[in-house]
């Protein structure tokens, strides 16, 4: 496995060169998650404890249907929280790869966005677990309880869990994908402005499409969603608006005179 070094936007690289730094990048990503999830499987009680508090008290003991779905469902559950916690790491290895691809007026725009990824991603984990977990789960169970006696399966709950918070981390990165864009050039606050109907009836849709199908969580998804986006259009004018053409970018003719 090759040591990674820093890759300048000007350096000549081989595809061998490519592909063996795209490798060792991917081999880094596997081992941090093969350590996390062994981590989070010898501390399985407390994933599932944790992955179980947002539930009402009487609805905590879940149930299984095969000889093997414990053990399974454990094993899946681990898997979900290692992703959850080394999702910032990947996504460092990731943008790490496709960043000497950039231009340096490019770089200087993506970089400062890339430090709030993590922080926005834990945001979107947080939010998804202490504010849309509590009331969908209990919106859900309680939806018709007269007619149906709920018996809550365990691997169908924590994989509804995992999904919600792995949605609340993703959606939270809007903020990041609108100053990039601007960053870049390749939308303004003008159009953000402008076509403002149209972004809130995506995120309608978006908000619709997570996990949680009921009304009651797919309002509570909605609310962060349109305030991230005005916060995007409020941040896109503070700091995200290109100040002008860059001089590395920009090349300038010298004028020809034809002498008599």
């Amino acid at each position: 496995m090759a040591k990674l070094k820093p890759v300048r936007h000007d350096e000549q690289l081989s595809l061998v060169d490519h592909l063996d730094e795209l490798r060792t990048r991917i081999i880094y990503s596997i081992v941090a998650l093969v350590a996390v999830f062994a981590l989070c499987f010898w501390q399985s009680d407390l994933i599932l404890d944790i992955a179980a508090d947002p539930l009402p008290a009487a609805d905590r003991q879940l149930v299984v249907l095969a000889p093997t779905e414990a053990f399974m469902t454990t094993v899946t559950v681990c898997v979900y929280a290692a992703i959850v916690i080394t999702a910032p790491f990947i996504s460092y290895q990731i943008f790490a790869y496709i960043l000497p691809a950039f231009s340096p007026r490019e770089r200087r725009a993506i970089l400062p966005l890339l430090i709030t990824i993590p922080a926005l991603f834990l945001a979107g984990v947080i939010f998804a677990y202490f504010v849309v977990m509590p009331p969908a789960t209990n919106f859900l169970l309680s939806f018709n309880s007269e007619q149906f006696e709920t018996q809550l399966r365990a691997r169908e709950y924590y994989t509804f869990f995992a999904t919600t918070l792995l949605a609340g981390g993703i959606v939270f990165q809007l903020p990041v994908i609108v100053l990039a864009l601007v960053k870049l050039r390749i939308l303004t606050i003008a159009q953000l402005r402008s076509n403002r109907r149209y972004a809130y009836l995506i995120i309608a849709v978006v908000a619709a499409a997570l996990p949680g199908v009921d009304p009651i969580s797919m309002l509570i998804e909605m609310v962060p969603l349109l305030l991230l986006y005005e916060l995007s259009i409020l941040l896109a004018r503070t700091i995200g608006s290109p100040a002008g053409p860059e001089t590395d970018d920009i090349v300038i003719d010298e004028p020809f005179i034809q002498e008599d």
